[in-house]
């Protein structure tokens, strides 16, 4: 799912999505709440109307922002009290407020309120964090009934193997739609991460979507499909867009690289989308180190192309059964291109 944080995928269109591909988008509880509001979307005819995308929308539930964003938060039983990272304005930030807000928006997919936590983070804090998002997860399935769509329950539990097993089973006797790993790729090494991923993804229930929230690379989504994961987001392919790291299936590329400057063939062979149908590394080379606002547009396009292609040729493999000669193949790849540079 590319992100929408502001119900808007920074520098793209909705026809320039379709086109990629994309069917699902993500939209931030927490942005649109301060800005321009839920109710002012809700007026307005909901998230879907406003910002003119007939296709469905997740919208997480504002708590990793709240983590990650708000200054000066307070934490307690009823939920966060944080000021805006605006403009310093006195904000309370709860289960039922966060339904309310995606219920207001109209979202086709809802995340229950959670506590992220950093990493490192003590045993004891963990331990309450997961007792909250446990209480608060309850609550956010009894606000729920008011309105439609579907929520997704989140698991926490930091980097400790019995309190993320406590969570995911807590969470299961909720009967949520789908559920989330949340609280990774904040900072823990990989091999950690994938030792959480497995373990969670063996306690929830294999008929229900696994959404891995926040990653990531290509190799993330690839390792996470492995290990069982449906559904992913990042900004990392629009980031990465606008700060000129363009992926390929030959590894990434760094537009900005002298090598480029008279380059006429596409960023990746192999793509179709519109930026390497018409236009040379040479020339995004050029319109990057010109700061021209095009060139944000045009390496956008080609990310999210790279990205929804993968997952793409993923379903396939698993559809016939060769996701492991997939799997052996993509990394082969990587290998040769630093041997052999990307040329």
């Amino acid at each position: 799912m590319p992100v929408g944080t502001q119900a808007s995928v920074k520098s793209v269109a909705r026809e320039e999505l379709e086109q990629a591909g994309v069917e699902i988008v993500l939209a931030n509880t927490y942005h649109l709440y301060l800005r321009p509001g839920h109710e002012v979307i809700r007026r307005l005819g909901g998230l879907h109307k406003f910002m003119n995308w007939p296709h469905p929308i997740l919208t997480d539930s504002g708590g990793f922002q709240v983590y990650s964003l708000a200054k000066l938060r307070k934490v307690t039983e009823e939920g966060v009290v944080f000021q805006s990272h605006l403009d310093g304005s006195r904000h309370f930030l709860g289960p039922e407020k966060a339904m309310e807000i995606q219920l207001a928006l109209g979202s086709d997919i809802m995340m229950a309120f959670d506590e992220c936590v950093a990493f490192p983070c003590e045993y004891g804090y963990v331990t309450r964090s997961v007792e909250l998002t446990t209480s608060w997860a309850k609550r956010c399935v009894a606000y729920k009934g008011r309105g439609g769509g579907s929520i997704f329950g989140i698991v926490q539990g930091g980097t400790f193997p019995d309190l993320r097993k406590r969570s995911a089973e807590e969470l299961v006797d909720l009967d949520f739609d789908g559920y989330a790993i949340g609280g990774l790729s904040v900072g823990e090494e990989p091999g950690l991460r994938i030792e959480m991923i497995q373990l969670v993804r063996d306690l929830l229930p294999k008929e229900k979507p696994i959404y891995l929230m926040g990653v990531g690379t290509p190799e993330d989504l690839l390792e996470g499909v492995w290990l069982g994961v449906d559904m992913f987001d990042c900004v990392m392919p629009t980031r990465n867009a606008r700060n000129g790291t363009l992926f390929t299936w030959q590894g990434k590329i760094s537009i900005k690289n002298a090598r480029y400057i008279d380059d006429e063939r596409p960023l990746d062979e192999s793509c179709t989308c519109y930026t390497c149908r018409n236009y040379s590394r040479a020339y995004l080379r050029h319109l990057f180190l010109a700061r021209e606002l095009l060139v944000y547009r045009l390496n956008t396009i080609h990310n999210i192309t790279f990205y929804l292609d993968f997952m793409r040729e993923l379903r396939h493999a698993i559809a016939e059964e060769r996701l492991d000669s997939f799997r052996k193949t993509f990394y082969e790849r990587q290998v040769n291109k630093v041997i052999n540079g990307n040329k």
